[in-house]
């Protein structure tokens, strides 16, 4: 014990006199809201980015947008990294488009070596006559065109 002269004259006296509480409730809560938040986040993601389908769609229909208008290089970027490294950027149409006008006919999942992949089929018309093309659709850091082959 300390001696001398106090500041009160009662002398020192312990902060923490009282019996202490336990917080179950606070710590309790603050898991819960982060278990919630975590939910949430899986259960929205798929509402903010869309669908394997929807973004395999969306991005077939820039990648034949782009075509259509001659913008070569946007289209490259939309390719997977194996075809950037195989095709130049002018390369790319003799590839992957048919004359015609395209459109996206169907998607249906598949896969590509090991990897989950969306198989996307564009049909060409052109006057009388229609072409077919299956785009293989995968992901990587993002939806990426990977690939074509004729349908059927």
């Amino acid at each position: 014990m300390s001696t001398g002269p106090y500041l009160y004259d009662e002398g020192p006296t312990s902060l923490h006199t009282g019996t202490p509480r336990r917080r179950n409730g606070l710590l309790l809560a603050l898991l819960g809201g982060t278990v919630a938040v975590g939910v949430g986040m899986v259960v929205t993601l798929p509402l903010v980015k869309g669908s394997p389908d929807e973004q395999a769609r969306e991005v077939t229909g820039v990648f034949l947008e782009a075509m259509a208008q001659g913008d070569r290089e946007t289209a490259h970027q939309l390719l997977c990294q194996e075809e950037r490294a195989r095709l130049a950027a002018d390369a790319i149409a003799a590839e992957y488009t048919r004359p015609g006008t395209a459109e996206i006919a169907g998607i249906e999942a598949g896969e590509r070596g090991d990897s989950p992949a969306r198989l996307v089929e564009v049909r060409w018309t052109d006057g009388g006559t229609t072409a077919t093309a299956t785009f293989t659709v995968v992901n990587q850091d993002g939806p990426r065109v990977c690939g074509v082959s004729p349908a059927g």
